[in-house]
């Protein structure tokens, strides 16, 4: 199995295996002019941080230049009232009847 997220001129290749991956890449680069850049870093403003147990992405250094660029850089920050402990479960409630309404 493999996904492509594909923007613009930018592309990111997921597969299960690495024959998959190289297979991939084989037939790409024989249709078109690219190179592989490694492990994903950065994309799209999202900051990608790699761990034992899996992936981090992070928005952190595009909110705060979002921040820089209207000017509000000196306000305070306020705290947001958001549950943190989420008391939800895949396993909790009965599934939905009609999840089409969804």
């Amino acid at each position: 199995m493999a996904y492509i997220l594909l923007y613009v001129d930018d592309i990111i290749l997921i597969a299960s295996s690495d024959v998959i991956h190289m297979t991939i890449i084989s037939l790409l680069s024989s249709e078109f002019s690219m190179k592989d850049l490694g492990s994903l870093h950065y994309f799209l403003g999202i900051v990608v941080s790699h761990h034992i147990g899996g992936l981090f992405l992070s928005q952190r250094k595009y909110a705060a230049k979002m921040i820089e660029r209207v000017g509000m850089t000196t306000c305070k920050s306020s705290s947001t009232p958001v549950d943190t402990k989420s008391k939800l479960s895949a396993n909790s409630s009965a599934p939905c009847a009609d999840p089409s309404h969804y």
